[in-house]
């Protein structure tokens, strides 16, 4: 026998199972079950593709066996079963962060936080809501040694050699006196057809029950055993979609959601011809704790045949839907088949296109707060489609969304398109990390003067680097703000002539700020503003963004055009200005506060207080 210390996060873990996650108690059913159906998953694989099991007589079942003296549920399969190491890795520690992440995003609500727990892999742990003694007793398939793990939820488990027949896990919990309904024949029964009625193998509860013969004084009541299948034991996927309503599809997510909430949409397709493959894909309504971590958990499971293969495979889709829940079942594939093969295999490559573009085209025709909530979960993914996935582009580019300058909300490329100039044929945007400072920017002058949209990107990171890749949306160019002439009326001739007309002021700005900006000149973008700072368009680093993204660095910084509005009181005041000292001053406050208009930091954040007091004591 042999005491072990549960892992840090574990004990929290148990901690919160036992004193707080009261809202839902009857998950833990939900839990073991579907652990006990994984099992079963992976030994039918194995009996099908392991010359050593091929002779197993072999029929997967879940028993659930209620013992109204003993106060105890126990949950069993002949699965695949655990040794010592797999009790260590599954039950006493976590491999994963997954608990870690799972305690860190907790949110005090306990039905919310009830629903993280099968999401983060951690729902074994589930059972000492009502249990505070827990025995598995289990066999790896292959293996003579049998053990079993025991713990009643606090610090420590033990683990001991035991003898068990066959293969497979049964988990003996001991039930709190206060959860005696866990031992009512019904309300298991209940708990089994609400998130467990698809499982593909039969779940067998074993009960007791009093019968009564005999009539009057002769009346005679024993307690009579009896078994019953609780499950209908059929793939959802592979019946008709005819035959299924919306009820049925909303459970079966929630078994393979571990939660309670319904999905934001869900797509039933069979494919027959030179392949034939099934699938079922659900949309959350909330994206996955998981989402932007690299080690995420993929939640598409492949059958073959209806022959589980694998559910950690996050080549089955792009990993821009790696939200998406589901099940891919091919009849074309080899039982066999590797994951090294599984990578190169031009069977899977067309299940995926056809899986990603059917995804795709059901969430384009998602309306209203259907849209809104999955464009609020998931616009940001989407936008790593259109950089990744140049096959579905267009599709991609049909979804996403951006805040709008004339708009309230968010807006499609579409929506931007029936609004804008069909003769110009252009979208315009500006692109940066804070909204405020975008909307606000004195770029945006000339376009709201002009009455002309702008979109308004403000994820910075993403957005820099994949709207410049887009190039277009239905002919319809997208062009930066901040790179290209704004909307004037003034004729090029007359920009020549204010040009030269403020020659040596821009020529002595530049002077004072020397290397600091690649050129200065003036504008007629501005209406408000003195100054502006943009990007060159013809620098040849301006258009490498995603290069530099691509290769994990950061990108060099380039030399801005300092543009200055002639129209502005402070440029004509400037142009006569003759104290050199309070020139320079004056020049550099120009650079700096179109910085911080567009949310750059200036040089020398101290300089730039230091003139500004100058300058306004000065004034003063």
């Amino acid at each position: 026998m042999a005491k072990h210390q549960f892992q840090t996060e574990i004990g929290q873990l148990l901690k919160l199972m036992t004193h707080s996650l009261y809202s839902n108690k009857e998950i833990f059913i939900r839990e073991l079950v579907s652990n006990s159906s994984d099992a079963l998953d992976k030994f039918n694989h194995m009996r099908l593709t392991d010359e050593a099991f091929k002779d197993a007589d072999w029929a997967g079942q879940i028993d659930i066996n209620l013992d109204l003296e003993d106060n105890s549920l126990t949950i069993g399969d002949n699965g695949i079963g655990m040794n010592e190491e797999d009790l260590m890795e599954n039950l006493g520690t976590i491999a994963k962060s997954g608990t870690k992440a799972f305690v860190e995003s907790l949110t005090g609500d306990a039905k919310k936080d009830s629903n993280l727990i099968g999401q983060f892999g951690v729902g074994f742990y589930s059972v000492f809501m009502v249990s505070n003694q827990v025995e598995v007793i289990t066999k790896k398939a292959g293996e003579e040694q049998a053990y079993k793990f025991s713990t009643d939820g606090t610090g420590e488990f033990e683990i001991t050699p035991v003898t068990k027949e066959s293969h497979g896990t049964v988990m003996y919990i001991k039930l709190k006196e206060e959860e005696k309904e866990f031992l009512e024949k019904y309300r298991v029964e209940s708990v089994v057809k609400k998130y467990s009625n698809h499982i593909a193998y039969p779940i067998m509860m074993h009960f007791t029950e009093d019968e009564t013969t005999g009539e009057g004084e002769d009346a005679v009541t024993t307690k009579v055993k009896k078994s019953e299948q609780v499950n209908v034991a059929t793939a959802l996927w592979a019946i008709s979609k005819s035959e299924l309503k919306k009820e049925d599809y909303v459970e079966f997510y929630k078994s393979l959601s571990h939660g309670d909430d319904e999905p934001l949409s869900y797509l039933h397709n069979k494919v027959e011809g030179g392949q034939e493959f099934t699938t079922l894909f659900y949309i959350p309504k909330t994206a996955p704790m998981d989402l932007y971590r690299a080690d995420y958990q993929s939640h598409v499971k492949l059958y073959v045949k209806r022959v589980f293969i694998t559910d950690d495979d996050k080549e089955l889709l792009p990993t821009y839907l790696r939200f998406v829940h589901g099940i891919i079942d091919s009849e074309d594939l080899p039982l066999n088949v590797s994951r090294e093969i599984l990578q190169e295999n031009k069977i899977l490559a067309n299940i995926k296109q056809n899986a990603t573009k059917k995804i795709l085209q059901a969430i384009k025709k998602l309306k209203g707060e259907d849209s809104d909530t999955f464009t609020q979960e998931y616009n940001k993914v989407i936008k790593e489609g259109i950089f990744q996935d140049h096959i579905n582009k267009e599709l991609l580019l049909d979804i996403v969304k951006y805040k709008s300058s004339v708009e309230e909300g968010m807006v499609t490329f579409a929506d931007y398109v029936s609004r804008g100039d069909s003769e110009k044929k252009e979208i315009y945007y500006i692109a940066g990390e804070d909204e405020k400072v975008l909307r606000n920017s004195p770029l945006l002058e000339a376009y709201k003067k002009a009455n002309i949209e702008v979109l308004i990107m403000d994820d910075k990171e993403i957005d820099e680097i994949v709207a410049p890749s887009i190039g277009s949306y239905k002919e319809w160019t997208l062009k930066d703000i901040t790179t290209i002439e704004a909307p004037d009326s003034k004729t090029e001739e007359e920009k020549e002539e204010i040009s030269k007309e403020f020659k040596s002021l821009t020529d002595k700005i530049k002077e004072v700020l020397g290397e600091e900006v690649k050129e200065v000149k003036t504008t007629t973008r501005l209406t408000q503003s003195p100054s502006c700072v943009v990007k060159d368009a013809n620098d040849p680093m301006a258009g490498m963004a995603h290069m530099f993204a691509q290769m994990g660095q950061a990108m060099p910084e380039t030399p801005l055009i300092l543009e200055v509005n002639p129209e502005h009181a402070m440029i004509k005041k400037l142009d006569k200005l003759e104290n050199d000292a309070l020139f320079s001053d004056m020049a550099w406050i120009l650079l700096d506060s179109a910085k911080l208009s567009e949310g750059l930091e200036p040089k020398d954040k101290s300089a730039f207080a230091l003139r500004v007091s100058k300058v306004a004591t000065e004034a003063l």
